[in-house]
């Protein structure tokens, strides 16, 4: 009999809490995390695509975090896929695959780039980011496993 792994124990987040990006180069900074929404979202600014050796990648600019100046950024394409947005409209989105670090966890997530620019945060953490990690959000909680941030980003 092959014995199982244990799964993590159930970690309660709230609404709001601080991720890390370490290959965007984004530390400890204020996310929402929506379980109504599917796929994370990532605001971008000057998205282009272009080929390196046969394979298509994106690059792009990070959104500006207090304490954290825009950078450009360039990743493979995972995929491309149909999102609909904050205002109901469908619109295809470029998909990157990339670590995420929550509260000492670190895994890997889908992020679609978009323009978040009007938003108050500039990443929103859809369900399918926290799906099997045995995770639960608090809705009426912030900031449960990281420190509010001195600053949270404003809105553009």
């Amino acid at each position: 009999m092959t014995p199982t792994k244990d799964p993590q124990p159930l970690l309660i987040i709230g609404w709001l809490e601080c991720i890390s990006l370490p290959a965007l180069g984004l530390q400890d900074f204020a996310v929402k995390v929506d379980t109504g929404a599917k796929t994370t979202a990532l605001h971008a600014d000057d998205i282009e695509t272009f080929q390196r050796a046969g394979i298509k990648w994106v690059r792009f600019r990070s959104p500006d975090i207090p304490g954290t100046p825009p950078r450009i950024c360039e990743f493979p394409v995972f995929t491309k896929r149909d999102i609909t947005n904050t205002s109901g409209t469908p619109e295809t989105r470029i998909v990157i695959r990339t670590p995420m670090i929550l509260a000492g966890r670190k895994w890997k997530i889908d992020i679609s780039l978009t323009d978040r620019g009007t938003m108050r945060f500039p990443l929103i953490l859809g369900r399918r980011a926290l799906r099997h990690k045995n995770i639960a959000v608090h809705a009426r909680q912030s900031y449960l496993v990281s420190d509010k941030p001195q600053f949270e980003s404003p809105a553009s």
